[in-house]
């Protein structure tokens, strides 16, 4: 992390929870603004692929908690 970097998540948490999340909220977008066209097309193909398996009943669905289960034994 550069020192800039550390500098700016140090001065950002102290900031009080509303302008923090107005900050976290300005940065997200600010990532979203660097998407291309084409991922972002990829992406709601994607979406709308994996809402009609879902719809059809061909989606292996798991619960959130296994899921979140096996994310930390994977990082772990």
């Amino acid at each position: 992390m550069s020192s800039l970097l550390t500098e700016l998540s140090e001065r950002a948490r102290h900031l009080p929870p509303e302008e923090r999340a107005q900050l976290a909220e300005g940065l997200l977008e600010s990532l979203q603004e660097w998407s291309s066209p084409e991922v972002e097309a990829a992406w709601d193909t994607e979406i709308l692929k994996r809402i009609g398996e879902y719809e059809r009943g061909e989606a292996a669905l798991s619960p959130a908690a296994d899921v979140f289960a096996e994310a930390r034994r994977l990082t772990q």
